[in-house]
C-alpha cells in the first residue's frame, strides 16, 4: 500500500490574490483552477517538481472561515518548503518581495529561515541537511 497526503487545504481571502502570491512570488505552479459554481473555484498550487503533496487554495466561506485566514496554527510554523537549494530560493523570495521573519540560519537538520505568506501564515523555507 502507497498512502500519501495529496492536498492541504489553506483559507485565503481571494482566488487571485491568492494566486499571485504563490505562483508570482513563491513560483509554485498553478496546477488547477476550475470554476465550482457560485463563486467557488478548485484552485490547487504546487511548488516547481513537486509531485504528491499540494496546496488546495480554499477561499473562506464565512465569517468564522475569514477568521482564522492567516492563523491556521495558532500563530506556529504552519507548512515546510523544502528546496534542495536553499541560498538560490532564498535569493529569489527575497526579490520577490517575500517577508523573511528572520535571518537563514544553520540547525542540526538543516539550513532554514521563517518566512510569511500573505496572510501572515508562517512558513519554513528549509533545505535538509546539517552542518
Amino acid at each position: 500500500m502507497h498512502q500519501h497526503l495529496g492536498l492541504v487545504a489553506l483559507l485565503v481571502r481571494d482566488y487571485d490574490e491568492a494566486i499571485g502570491f504563490y505562483v508570482g512570488k513563491l513560483g509554485f505552479d498553478l496546477i488547477e483552477d476550475s470554476d465550482q459554481g457560485g463563486g467557488k473555484r478548485w484552485v490547487v498550487v504546487s511548488p516547481p517538481g513537486a509531485a504528491e503533496t499540494r496546496l488546495l487554495l480554499a477561499k473562506a466561506a464565512d465569517e468564522s472561515q475569514r477568521a482564522r485566514i492567516g492563523d491556521q496554527t495558532g500563530g506556529r510554523v504552519f507548512l515546510f518548503l523544502m528546496t534542495d537549494d536553499f541560498a538560490r530560493d532564498h535569493r529569489a523570495m527575497q526579490a520577490a518581495g517575500v517577508t523573511f521573519l528572520e535571518a537563514p540560519r544553520e540547525e542540526p537538520y538543516g539550513t532554514v529561515a521563517v518566512f510569511e505568506d500573505l496572510y501572515g501564515n508562517r512558513w519554513d523555507l528549509l533545505q535538509p541537511g546539517g552542518r
